[in-house]
C-alpha cells in the first residue's frame, strides 16, 4: 500500500488506534518523543500478552547488523497473526544493504519498526525512502518549536481532562523548553498532584510542582518589558541575579526576539489599529492574543523596535563569546534590559 505524503504523528496513531499495522515503520528524526510513542505502541498492542513471546523481537543497532534485523523479519508468526521485530537505535547500523533489500519485499505478517534517533536518514538512499514509501510509513519525527510548545502543553492535557490558563502555559513553556519526554513527564507529575474536584493548573500549581515562581520568570519579564514597567523588570531582573537557576539570560533572548520581531511585523498590517487585525496579520490563534502587540506598539516606536531587534543579536553573539573577552551573562542581561527600556 503506498504511503500518503502527509504522515503525522496523529495519523499514524489514528490508524494504529484502529487496528491497522503496516509491515514497515521507519522512524527517523531529531524529536524522540514521537518515535518512541508510536514503537511502544506497537510493542504493547500489536500482540496479545501471550503471543510476545515467541513473536515480538527487539534488537538495538549497536549489537546487531542489517543482515539479522532481515533474517528475523522474515521469520513467520507462531501461531498468531503477525509478528513484531523493532530495532532500537537504528542510527548505529553500519550498513543498511540487507535491510534495503528486505524493505522492498516485506513480509505481510511482519509488522517491521526502525527507530532512528538523532538524525535523519541518509538522503542519499533514495532507494531505500522510495521503499519505505511504497510498502510501510516512513515517518521524520522534528523538534517542536519554541513557539509551538504552548499549544503543545494545552493539547496534551486537553486530552486528558485538564485546564490551563495562558500564563501557566508559559511558565512551563519557558521553565522547561522543548524537550519533550521531560517536558511530559512534568506534566504527568503535575497532573498527579491535582484534586479529582479540581483538574486545572494555575500559576500557583506550577510553583509548587515545578518550582518556577509565579511572580518572578520568563512570562513576568516579558509582561513588563511590553508594559514597559521599569520597576516590576529590574525586581525581576534582580531576582534572577540571586537566583540564578530561575531564569537566565539563553531562555529569556530567544522569548524577547520572538515578541519584538512580531512587534516590527505587527507594524507593517494593513488594520495595525485593530487586536483582530493584528492578530490576523501575525498568524495569531485569537485576537486576545494580539493584546500585547496593541500594547508594545503604544510603548515602542518602530524606530525603537528595530533598535531592540539589533541590540538582541548583538546581545545575542556576546552570550556566546564573540566580541566578549569577560562580561558575565547576568550583566549582558542587566544591558539588554537597560537598552529595552530606556
Amino acid at each position: 500500500m503506498a504511503e500518503t505524503k502527509n504522515v503525522t504523528f496523529e495519523s499514524i496513531m489514528r490508524e494504529l488506534m484502529d487496528g491497522k499495522y503496516r509491515p514497515i515503520y521507519y522512524l527517523h528524526g531529531d524529536e524522540s518523543y514521537y518515535i518512541d510513542k508510536i514503537s511502544d505502541y506497537i510493542a504493547e498492542n500489536a500482540l496479545q500478552p501471550e503471543e510476545r513471546d515467541f513473536n515480538q523481537t527487539i534488537l538495538f543497532g549497536s549489537d546487531t547488523n542489517a543482515s539479522q534485523i532481515a533474517d528475523a523479519a522474515r521469520r513467520y508468526p507462531m501461531m498468531a497473526e503477525r509478528q513484531v521485530v523493532i530495532v532500537k537505535e537504528a542510527q548505529n547500523l553500519k550498513s543498511t544493504d540487507a535491510l534495503e533489500k528486505y524493505i522492498k519485499q516485506p513480509l505481510a505478517s511482519t509488522v517491521l519498526v526502525v527507530c532512528h534517533k538523532n538524525g535523519k536518514i541518509d538522503g542519499r538512499k533514495r532507494e531505500l525512502v522510495k521503499a519505505i514509501q511504497e510498502n510501510g510509513v516512513l515517518f521524520e519525527s522534528s523538534k517542536v518549536r519554541e513557539r509551538e510548545l504552548p499549544h503543545f502543553i494545552e493539547s496534551y492535557l486537553k486530552r486528558r481532562g485538564v485546564g490551563i490558563d495562558p500564563k501557566s502555559v508559559q511558565l512551563i513553556a519557558d521553565a522547561i523548553g522543548a524537550d519533550l519526554s521531560r517536558l511530559t513527564s512534568e506534566l504527568d507529575k503535575v497532573m498527579l498532584s491535582l484534586p479529582e474536584n479540581d483538574r486545572r493548573i494555575t500559576p500557583q500549581v506550577v510553583e509548587d510542582q515545578i518550582g518556577v515562581s509565579k511572580d518572578f520568570n520568563g512570562f513576568e519579564l516579558r509582561d513588563a518589558i511590553v508594559n514597559r514597567n521599569i520597576f516590576k523588570a529590574n525586581q525581576i531582573i534582580n531576582y534572577f541575579y540571586k537566583n540564578p537557576k530561575a531564569g537566565s539570560i539563553y531562555s529569556f533572548l530567544p522569548m524577547l526576539f520572538n515578541y519584538f520581531q512580531n512587534l516590527m511585523l505587527a507594524y507593517y498590517s494593513p488594520k495595525k489599529g485593530s487586536q483582530e487585525g493584528v492578530a490576523e496579520w501575525l498568524e495569531l490563534k485569537s485576537p486576545w492574543a494580539a493584546k500585547d502587540y496593541m500594547t508594545g506598539m503604544r510603548n515602542y516606536s518602530a524606530m525603537k523596535v528595530m533598535q531592540i531587534i539589533s541590540k538582541l543579536r548583538e546581545i545575542d553573539a556576546k552570550s556566546k563569546g564573540l566580541d566578549n573577552p569577560n562580561t558575565p551573562p547576568e550583566e549582558l542581561m542587566k544591558e539588554l534590559i537597560f537598552y529595552i527600556l530606556h
